[in-house]
């Protein structure tokens, strides 16, 4: 199974709207990354084709 790398932009206002469903607190876009970040509960949730994957199961964790 082949990922694609393919980026997309996020819609702003789809951006506004979401929230981190761990913490409820804002996320931010990374664009190269394609991940949108929520920096409270320090977790990366991914963007595949263009839909953001919002389950804490797919999301990866970040370092500190």
């Amino acid at each position: 199974m082949s990922k694609d790398k393919t980026t997309h932009e996020i819609n702003p206002r789809l951006l506004e709207i979401l929230v981190c469903p761990v913490s409820r607190g804002p996320l931010r876009y990374d664009k190269d990354a394609q991940e949108l970040i929520s920096d409270k509960a320090r977790l990366a949730y991914p963007i595949r084709n263009g839909i953001p994957i919002m389950l804490e199961a797919e999301a990866r964790h970040l370092d500190d």
